[in-house]
């Protein structure tokens, strides 16, 4: 169910289960692992990731669970959270186009992207309590960071769903657009990114990184910005960047 194509140093992997709204088991995520992995292999310098029809994700695919035997931690634990951080740590920028539910593991595959556009009818949040189940797949750490804690335990009591503009509003996201217009919005993004310099934008990657993880303050991490920016200065591209701006005319990259 999972499609890559890569065109122009961008790839694309798309969820492709529609009839399912795209929800995932542990062999999906395997294969979406192994995606990311080619995609990297491929060398590009952006990368897209959507769903195909009504949802980008639903979840996690429960259709026929066994819920005596099923082993949720080794899903979530072994599976799940090393694909997020796989995601995270894609060595380009990556976007998402999110539209209908996205939900469970498939709000944990935005979270781990870079960028998250997100339709009008995108429908975000913890309908789990129904199930006996709580929100996963990182969701607690976004929506406490962004929402506050109230907010976030009363999505959670309630169920209920933010829609793509709510969470763009509330800051869960980046931008939001008409469904008609937010995988090709999402699409400009990423060819644009594909054309930069691709060396200042992981450096950039790194350095949020290293603020939301390791929590670093206001002089620790303006080091760490001094000394990418002294690693930038040998790069090819930044040479190019600066012989551009002279030149008067728009820099060339290479991503090198």
């Amino acid at each position: 169910m999972i499609e890559l194509t890569i065109d122009a140093d961008v790839a694309e992997i798309t969820l492709n289960a529609p009839d399912k709204l795209n929800a995932l088991n542990s062999d999906d995520l395997g294969e979406l692992h192994r995606a990311f992995d080619a995609a990297e292999e491929a060398g590009v310098r952006a990368l897209v990731l959507r769903g195909r029809g009504r949802a980008f994700c639903a979840g996690r695919d429960i259709m026929g669970l066994d819920t005596e035997n099923d082993d949720v931690l080794a899903l979530l634990e072994g599976i799940m959270q090393p694909l997020m951080q796989r995601v995270a740590a894609f060595p380009a920028p990556t976007f998402a186009a999110a539209h209908g539910a996205c939900l469970g593991l498939g709000l944990g595959l935005l979270i781990a992207a870079d960028v998250v556009y997100v339709a009008e009818s995108a429908k975000i949040g913890s309908p789990f309590a129904n199930l006996g189940a709580t929100l996963d797949s990182g969701g607690h750490a976004l929506f406490v960071e962004r929402l506050g804690a109230h907010k976030t335990l009363d999505l959670i009591y309630t169920g209920r769903l933010m829609s793509g503009a709510e969470a763009v509003q509330a800051g869960l996201f980046s931008q939001v657009f008409a469904d008609a217009e937010v995988l090709d919005a999402t699409r400009a993004a990423a060819a644009k990114a594909a054309t930069g310099a691709t060396q200042a934008f992981l450096a950039s990657k790194e350095l949020v990184r290293q603020l939301r993880d390791e929590r670093l303050g206001l002089w620790e991490s303006m080091g760490h910005e001094s000394r990418a920016q002294a690693a930038l200065c040998e790069t090819p591209d930044y040479r190019e960047g600066f012989a551009a701006f002279t030149e008067k005319r728009k820099p060339t990259f290479t991503g090198k």
